[in-house]
């Protein structure tokens, strides 16, 4: 995702990689043009996706890259996906 026009600071391809996984498993919020996904269930999906091989540390320091570079953001406890243009 190293694209010249995305306003986000880039990641390692590994952080990068997750995010796909989230984004992937992330549901439409009603009423709003964005995708959210529970911090709990976002753990889990981290856990147990085939693609990926992530300890529970991992999954904590993973989730708070991508909130600090803004690829997500969090709402009580849902984690949304910031949407793009």
């Amino acid at each position: 995702m190293s694209n010249l026009t995305d306003p986000r600071p880039p990641l390692p391809e590994w952080i990068l990689d997750t995010f796909d996984v989230l984004a992937a498993h992330a549901t439409d919020v009603e009423d709003c043009n964005t995708q959210a996904i529970t911090r709990d269930d976002a753990i889990d999906v981290l856990l147990t996706a085939d693609e990926l091989t992530l300890e529970p540390e991992d999954t904590d320091y993973v989730l708070r890259r991508l909130l600090e570079r803004g690829y997500l953001y969090e709402v009580n406890d849902e984690l949304r996906v910031t949407p793009t243009d």
